[in-house]
């Protein structure tokens, strides 16, 4: 893959998002709720870190579960774990596959692929509709 890197190692990572999380928590968001979330490694991240970072939801938009070359393995697991309310947005011919809704997580499925830019109306309408809805109860 001309041009691309792996992400850094998931510890790393994980060790990072936590340190942002709680340096914004502390001086920008101590009175709100925090949703973590991110975009295909980061929506990973999300869900590793949400407990340990005290989330109160998780947003992840294009969840690879499946690897790129080990299409038998599944991250279905990362995404199992997470126990706050969790909504992913997930293109319908995302090459990495579509997760499988849960007990704390829901699926949005948009036309597109794993970059999500086919309907960008779709993901926008998806995330704003359930962050009305999970925090309201939260404020």
């Amino acid at each position: 893959m001309a041009g691309k890197r792996a992400p850094a190692p998931a510890k790393r990572l994980d060790t990072a998002w936590l340190a942002v999380a709680e340096d914004l928590g502390r001086r920008w968001f101590a009175e709100v709720p925090m949703v973590f979330g991110g975009r295909s490694s980061g929506a990973r991240v999300a869900c590793r870190t949400a407990e340990e970072g005290g989330a109160a939801a998780v947003l992840c938009l294009a969840f690879p579960v499946r690897p790129p070359r080990s299409p038998d393995k599944t991250r279905q697991d990362e995404l199992d774990a997470v126990t706050v309310p969790t909504l992913v947005v997930q293109g319908d011919s995302d090459p990495f596959g579509c997760p499988e809704a849960g007990k704390h997580h829901e699926v949005a499925v948009v036309r597109g692929t794993h970059s999500l830019d086919a309907d960008l109306d779709a993901v926008t309408r998806a995330v704003t509709e359930w962050l009305a809805r999970v925090l309201r109860p939260l404020s």
